[in-house]
């Protein structure tokens, strides 16, 4: 498709965003149905100021919003959807007639990908890592729909992660622990955990040995979802495959909340198989 005055564009927002393969994904969605759509990645330093800049430019039709700005985003746009706005953070901006409105489908990615990853979630006690922005959307996510009996949250942010217990814990059914992310905590948590999902940015490219969960305390009881997908396997992931543990790369849950803000984007329904196809693509 030619690129002309014409051409909607769309991008994902954040710092950083070199590793980002949403631009790859998209376009060849878009590529794929013939919309004269275009992709790109925003390096933003002030959220604001890039919110305001974007909305003065009238073929804008959306943003991917990413770390660290699913929370701080918020307050700059015209309307939130009411999940959006019950998580308090989003992580899609789509732009109809000069208004900004904020959505969230991290919250129903995570839960497509631990569902088809064949996870059981009723019933079981799940442990988050983190607190940010994806953190708040998986555990609304977790507390409107997966029936669990436990979600423990652990995080280095004190005030964030009391704040998202607190939320969780007046806003829904969810019984709530948090607690400080450290190997004394996960020592002490993990032993009775079903379920990991790992929220924070440790262990994403270029920085792919670092990893928040010492090894030896995995154990092959355990589920590990990491939600970083860039490396496709992280040091997470390759150490739970080693204790024995069932893993579900960030990819699953990349993909499907992508595939839901294309459709927000173009009211088309998404050529998954040709989004899967290329991001493998970037790994093969």
């Amino acid at each position: 498709m030619e690129i002309n005055a014409h051409t909607q564009f769309c991008g994902v927002i954040g710092n950083p965003v070199e590793h980002s393969l949403s631009p790859a994904i998209h376009n060849a969605a878009f590529q794929k149905l013939g919309l004269n759509f275009v992709y790109l990645a925003f390096h933003v330093e002030a959220i604001g100021d890039a919110i305001k800049g974007l909305r003065a430019l009238g073929n804008f039709r959306g943003a991917s919003v990413t770390i660290p700005y699913k929370v701080a985003a918020v307050p700059f746009l015209d309307s939130v959807e009411p999940t959006a706005r019950l998580i308090g953070a989003i992580n899609t901006i789509v732009a109809v007639g000069g208004i900004l409105t904020g959505y969230n489908t991290d919250a129903t990615g995570s839960l497509r990908a631990l569902r088809e990853g064949g996870v059981v979630m009723k019933g079981r006690q799940v442990v988050m890592l983190g607190s940010g922005g994806a953190a708040r959307a998986i555990a609304f996510a977790l507390g409107a729909e997966a029936e669990i009996a436990r979600l423990t949250i652990l995080g280095i942010d004190e005030r964030e992660r009391i704040a998202l217990a607190r939320d969780l814990q007046s806003k829904t059914e969810l019984t709530v622990q948090e607690t400080p992310l450290d190997e004394g905590s996960l020592r002490k948590v993990l032993p009775d955990t079903h379920v990991l999902i790992h929220c924070t940015p440790m262990g994403m490219l270029p920085n792919v040995h670092e990893t928040a969960v010492p090894a030896m305390v995995l154990h092959s009881e355990l589920t590990v979802m990491d939600i970083v997908y860039n490396p496709r396997e992280t040091r997470l992931l390759k150490d739970a495959k080693a204790a024995g543990c069932r893993t579900i790369s960030g990819l699953e849950m990349f993909l499907h909340q992508a595939a839901a803000q294309f459709e927000l984007w173009t009211n088309q329904a998404a050529p998954f198989d040709v989004m899967r196809a290329a991001l493998e693509s970037r790994f093969s």
